[in-house]
């Protein structure tokens, strides 16, 4: 008899992992991207353009679907983790989830108030100033975290449904003579 409820739960819980790892790694590209690209596009450019162009960005960012992408790596890694009980690839589940939890907290803790301090009024040089090193570090560092991130679910993607192996079952054998005819009592 087949378990078909635990099928469909196996079934999920891999859903549950391949969402994750692919918002995780939208994130890894995300950060990448700018740190790659569009910051050292706008480090070329003088401190008005600079503070103008990330203020749009900022405010452009907070959108439905990257705030899905951004929060739900989040929940579906820790979802993946806590559904991988058991299963040989939980280890790099629970590293994956770890390191895209970091990766948020860096975010909220490091880049997001960069951010609202670059909104407030001032001197745009001033504000650079304070804003431009601090940001790209944090970004640095987060985008170096998502990737470990996705790279940590992928493997635990690919080890997930492997079962240990087991050895295959022993039949007895019949002892031999020793010119390998069977023994003549069968014993």
């Amino acid at each position: 008899m087949t378990d078909i409820n635990g099928e469909r739960r196996a079934r999920a819980a891999g859903g549950v992992l391949v969402a994750a790892t692919v918002a995780a790694g939208l994130m890894a590209g995300a950060f990448y991207v700018f740190a790659c690209a569009v910051m050292p596009a706008l480090a070329r450019s003088g401190d008005r353009v600079y503070v103008d162009v990330m203020r749009d960005i900022n405010g452009v960012i907070q959108n439905p679907v990257f705030l899905l992408v951004f929060m739900g790596a989040l929940a579906l890694a820790g979802l993946a983790g806590w559904q991988s009980r058991g299963l040989p690839g939980r280890r790099w589940i629970w590293a994956g989830a770890a390191a895209y939890a970091l990766a948020f907290l860096v975010t909220v803790v490091g880049n997001v108030p960069l951010n609202d301090a670059l909104a407030r009024p001032g001197d745009p040089a001033a504000l650079r100033e304070r804003f431009e090193d601090p940001w790209v570090a944090w970004n640095v560092v987060r985008a170096v975290l998502s990737t470990l991130a996705t790279a940590c679910l992928a493997a635990g993607l690919t080890t997930r449904g492997r079962r240990p192996a087991r050895s295959a079952p022993r039949t007895p054998q019949r002892p031999t003579a020793p010119h390998g005819t069977p023994h003549p009592t069968g014993h």
